[in-house]
């Protein structure tokens, strides 16, 4: 009987080191193909990796440390925390995580949780302004510290939520970029897990098992338009598997002249040319809905194997 169990256990174990050596596979793929399609790290380039303490920004960092030994440039990472003064955040779990890695790393201590709790009334949303706050101290500390890209944990789930959100609550056409120059100017925001599905990001956070350290600030906060979005998105992606990716491509596939925006194309000053459009009727190719997109080009990165 205990034979049986034993092997029993193996296969299991066999069975949970190939899903996760493929996962592991997938992830940094991923991420090397979104730094190369949109030239997130150039060579010399000083990352400030943002670290929240979820699991998409520590498989950010892990990742990101990880393609930093094969990549064909030179760059430097720094790991930035800023601990907002939350009551109970256990300050010591990120220090002493990544000084168990060898990462540089800094610690910003602001107490933008006592400036959101008095002027957000008690059942509002938080994340507007939280978020300012965060932005603005993140630039100055990016400044200080010499950082030429600034790296952020969003995935595609949040990109595609941005949009639902923006269309829903905001009427504008608007996502989340892969890359970015910031309102100030002065810093280059990067998403390198642009093409990471979420839910691929928690089973690599179990798996490699970081010390997670829960919002109570957004996080906590259940009734949020964010989270309703999420959840729409999560069934549509249960029930009709590839609606999630085929909306995904489709940020990336825009076709200016079949939207709205009159500041994207001429629409007003539209004449007749008399030459035939070599990629056919455009008025009407929309009309079978079956038909995918193509697929966009692609860029390689490639990565030393040592």
């Amino acid at each position: 009987m205990s034979a049986v169990l034993n092997d029993d256990t193996a296969a299991a174990d066999k069975k949970a080191a190939f899903e996760a050596n493929k996962l592991s596979k997938r992830l940094h793929r991923q991420v090397g193909q979104a730094i190369a399609d949109f030239n997130m790290i150039e060579d010399g380039d000083k990352v400030m990796v943002c670290l929240s303490g979820g699991k998409d920004s520590y498989a950010l960092l892990d990742v990101l440390m990880n393609l930093r030994q094969r990549a064909p440039i030179r760059f430097e990472i720094v790991a930035v925390n800023l601990d907002q003064k939350q009551p109970g955040f256990p300050e010591e779990v990120l220090p002493n995580y990544l000084r168990s890695l060898g990462v540089p790393f800094h610690i910003e201590n602001q107490d933008t949780y006592s400036i959101v709790k008095r002027l957000i009334p008690e059942g509002k949303t938080m994340c507007s302004l939280c978020s300012r706050l965060r932005r603005g101290i993140l630039y100055r500390v990016a400044g200080e510290l010499g950082a030429t890209k600034i790296a952020l944990g969003h995935h595609r789930d949040d990109m595609l939520q941005t949009l639902f959100m923006n269309m829903f609550f905001g009427s504008r056409l608007k996502g989340m970029p892969p890359k970015l120059v910031s309102d100030d100017g002065k810093n280059i925001i990067i998403r390198p897990l642009a093409y990471v599905a979420e839910t691929d990001l928690e089973k690599w956070a179990a798996h490699r098992q970081f010390p997670i350290i829960p919002c109570t600030l957004c996080g906590s906060q259940e009734n949020l338009q964010r989270v309703q979005i999420k959840q729409m998105l999560r069934e549509w992606d249960r029930k009709f598997p590839g609606r999630v990716d085929n909306m995904f491509t489709a940020m990336g596939n825009i076709v200016p002249s079949h939207l709205m925006d009159r500041n994207l194309y001429p629409f007003t000053t539209l004449k007749t040319t008399g030459v035939a459009d070599p990629s056919g009727d455009k008025a009407f190719d929309d009309d079978d809905t079956g038909c995918a997109p193509a697929a966009p080009a692609v860029v390689q990165l490639k990565l030393h194997d040592d």
